[in-house]
């Protein structure tokens, strides 16, 4: 089964990519699961939000370690094969998480999870960029994206209602079931023609060779070093919404799962008009429009407006990072063709790594400061951070 992107000349088997964006979508609800989740942790272990954030920089920590893993492995064994595997691999870590009796042993089950998720999306973008053209690759790895953003949405807003009806136990424990379901999808998906993977075995002589190519490489490090500090600065804020949310306006953990997940609504905008998007503003505009859309959202919340216009200023914080994000993930698939595997994995080590940076800065941060702060300080810097990325490009 396939269907072509833009012109005819290019077949894209939309089944074998389907599959990975709903891999992609497991992942997703499992890291964004935390963020409606932390004052639940919190208040069951007796404990500070920022001790519960755990959580988030268990599996954050984890994901961001393992890509430098996964990428030679990929690019030995195949991409779609290593996928298929962790994903039966993250039923198990997700599902023993529910069993935690204690904060530490929760954490400790997060970065198993977090291990085994790491393969996923990374990998699926480097498959994608194997056997899509980098001219049409753009709307391709959007309509991927569907999945992963899908994912968000199904974690913070299952994180918040199915948390407050089965609890978070419940919560990681479904997820678990449904990483089983895409698992066995997946396995079967390999025995088909549509899959064609392509393998580059490297000795570690040329693994190495291929790090320190990358390290050398100015493009490369420009963008790593943007996508971790856009990591570091985007959810070391955006994280703390739902605890912010819990503070200040008393509301339950369903109704800040349902407010959480316009993040998702927004960014689903833009996966629907990526195609026209991207011909209208170009790559460069783009980045500029996202760090602008993310400044105003994160000035909106460090306003305190009424709980119920919440979910503008969050749904805009969805399109303007995805707009920002996915031309940085666009960028990452085409640095380094000869080692794709490799450098979109480090590309992703360096997002996930600022992230859990992020996150742990930002949980002290807010409790000496307070959240407005902490959001006024995202929203500052992360269109500092998009015009300096447009400069360069």
């Amino acid at each position: 089964m396939t269907d072509t992107i833009d012109s005819p000349a290019v077949p894209v088997p939309v089944r074998s990519i389907a599959l990975l964006s709903l891999a992609a979508f497991a992942s997703a609800a499992t890291a964004r699961v935390a963020d409606p989740l932390l004052p639940q942790v919190a208040e069951e272990f007796g404990t500070s939000i920022a001790a519960a954030s755990v959580v988030a920089t268990g599996f954050t920590l984890a994901y961001g370690l393992c890509q430098v893993i996964y990428g030679p492995i990929g690019d030995r064994w195949g991409k779609y094969t290593l996928i298929a595997a962790v994903t039966l691999l993250s039923a198990l870590g997700t599902g023993l998480a529910a069993l935690a009796g204690d904060l530490a042993t929760l954490g400790g089950l997060r970065l198993v999870s977090g291990a085994t998720a790491a393969a996923i999306i990374p990998l699926s973008m480097a498959h994608i960029g194997d056997i899509v053209p980098y001219e049409v690759r753009q709307p391709v790895l959007a309509r991927f994206m569907s999945g992963q953003i899908m994912g968000v949405i199904a974690g913070q807003a299952a994180g918040g209602a199915l948390g407050e009806w089965i609890g978070w136990r419940g919560v990681f424990l479904a997820l678990a079931a449904v990483y089983v379901g895409i698992g066995a999808l997946l396995v079967r998906e390999l025995r088909s023609p549509r899959v064609v993977q392509h393998r580059n075995p490297v000795s570690v002589a040329g693994l190495v060779s291929n790090f320190i190519a990358l390290a050398r490489s100015p493009r490369v490090r420009l963008v790593v070093g943007v996508v971790f500090v856009e990591g570091m600065l985007f959810f070391g804020g955006f994280t703390f919404v739902g605890a912010y949310v819990r503070q200040a306006y008393g509301l339950g953990y369903t109704a800040i799962g349902a407010l959480l997940a316009a993040f998702g609504i927004g960014a689903l905008v833009y996966t629907t008009t990526a195609a026209r998007v991207v011909k209208a503003l170009g790559q460069r505009n783009m980045v500029l429009a996202g760090g602008v859309l993310l400044a105003l959202a994160f000035a909106a919340f460090a306003l305190s407006p009424p709980w119920w216009l919440l979910p503008l200023p969050i749904a805009v914080c969805g399109l303007g990072f995805y707009l920002f994000h996915n031309t940085l993930q666009t960028q990452a698939t085409q640095m380094a063709p000869y080692a794709r595997g490799v450098a979109v994995s480090v590309f992703a080590s360096c997002f996930f790594l600022g992230q859990a940076a992020g996150v742990a800065l930002g949980g002290p941060l807010a409790e000496a400061v307070g959240y407005p702060p902490l959001f006024l300080l995202a929203g500052a810097t992360l269109p500092l951070l998009a015009a300096l990325f447009r400069a360069r490009i």
